[in-house]
Formats: C-alpha cells, structure tokens, sequence
C-alpha cells in the first residue's frame, strides 16, 4: 500500500489527551455541549466537504432544515441498562480522575475514552493478559476500522465534538468545527460499512492503515446519498514517550466520491 504524504496526515493527537491522562472540563463526566443549528445551501455539498475531511462548508440557507439542538445521550440510544454497563467499563479502564464516563453524554464519547485508555494500556492487564474491554487489541486493523466506525456514531449521535476529535488535536484538515458541524446540518444519518482490510504500511514512526468504507446517508428531506472510498488511520508505533492519543488510531486522510444511492 502506498503510504499518504505526510502533508496530509495529521499529527497524532487528541482532544481527550491532557496532562495526568485529564479531561477538558465539558467533558469531565458532563454531557456534551449542544450542537448549533447550522444549515447549508448544498447538503450533498456539505456533507461530502464534511465525510472527506476537507473545505469550508458553503454559506448557510434559510431553507434548510435545522439540527437537533444538543448530542443524543448514551442511555436515549441503547437504554439505560446497556448504557451503564458501558459506563462502568469506561470507568474501569480510564485512568482519569474525572473521565466522561457519563450515561448522559453520547455512547460514542463514552467508547472514545475506552479506546483512548486502552491504547494507553496497550490493552494488557498484569502478566500480559487483555485488559476486559480493551477488544480488538489497540494496534490491530480492527480498532483501526473502530474509529472510521466511532466517527459516524458520533455524527449520528450529532456529538460533534467527539467526531472531530477522531481527526486528531486539531481537528478534519482545513476546517474549523463551525464548518464541520455544519456539514452535517441537512443529513438526517448515516450508515458506514467497513471493507475488507489489509495489512497497513509503516514508516517514519508511524502505521498507516487504509479501512475501505461504503457510506450510506439520509437528508432530512428524504432523500439519499451513497460514498464510497477510503480513510486512512494512523498511529504512533514504538516511540517512547508518546501519549495515547498518539498511540490510538487516528484519521489522517480520506478520500470519498459520490455514487448513486441503491
């Protein structure tokens, strides 16, 4: 596999990561800040802008659809029950005083702080055995397709906040949040499925994995939308001294087209 040029994979980071593995304050066991109602005047234009990680989202327009006003929580999506056993494993395997470990935050930040510990831990426990919880192991392919996956959870979840950290510190290539939130205010959701994987490429430090996608979604009028193309993750490999947000996978690039809706 061809490795990106580095221009175009970001520095492996993450918001979540803070000195003494620490969370920012909005999301220290609080439920994520309310999405704006932002609207676009192209939604095909915006949400491939927004899948690919690229461009400013075109100016807004009256005649779009408004957004849901704030994330949908862990327990509104799977239910109460199955949201608290994620919490507590979230719990179990963050190191973070005061993680966002909340049922009432997105099960997609819930299962970001997971991995982001897990790699941290290099989901091992003591004499060498897996850390429960810490499944796929942090470096395989398969927790590599996990954030392609994450990130879609997120924006389904409309916890912006958590979808664009899966880009790194600072977020999709060239895009403020403004303009990433943005990019998703006509899409009602989206479905992502992962093809087949095969082994990535490393050099430099680093891992790269290409994960195949297939994304489906649905505008708030209605009507559907299919890409298909691929993400490119990547991780820091062997490098003392690195945090875990740099050892847990990452999106650095993607590279998406338009097809026709089935």
């Amino acid at each position: 596999m061809r490795r990106p040029k580095l221009s175009s994979i970001l520095m492996a980071c993450s918001l979540l990561a803070l000195a003494a593995c620490g969370s920012p304050p909005d999301r220290q066991g609080e439920p994520a800040a309310n999405a704006a109602n932002a609207a676009a005047s192209s939604p095909t234009e915006t949400l491939n802008a927004a899948l690919n990680g690229t461009g400013e989202a075109p100016a807004a327009s009256p005649l779009a659809e408004t957004a849901e006003t704030g994330p949908l929580s862990c327990a509104a999506e799977i239910g109460a029950a199955a949201a608290e056993k994620r919490v507590r494993l979230c719990r179990q395997v963050s190191p973070a005083t005061r993680p966002p470990c909340n049922a009432a935050n997105s099960c997609a930040m819930i299962e970001d702080e997971i991995a982001r510990s897990c790699a941290l831990i290099d989901g091992f426990g003591e004499e060498g055995k897996p850390t429960p919880g810490c499944s796929p192991s942090p470096g395989s392919m398969a927790a590599a397709a996990n954030v392609v996956k994450l990130y879609y959870a997120a924006i389904d979840a409309r916890d912006f906040g958590t979808a664009w950290s899966q880009w790194g510190e600072n977020g999709p290539p060239d895009q403020t949040m403004d303009g990433f939130q943005a990019g998703f205010a006509s899409t009602r959701s989206t479905r992502v499925t992962i093809g087949k994987l095969e082994p990535g490429d490393a050099g430099a430090g680093s891992i790269y994995q290409t994960v195949p996608v297939t994304v489906d979604s649905q505008l708030r009028d209605g009507k559907r939308q299919r890409f298909i193309g691929d993400y490119v993750v990547r991780r820091v490999n062997g490098v003392d001294g690195a945090s875990s947000s740099q050892l847990r996978w990452h999106i650095g690039a993607a590279k998406l087209k338009a097809v026709p809706a089935e």
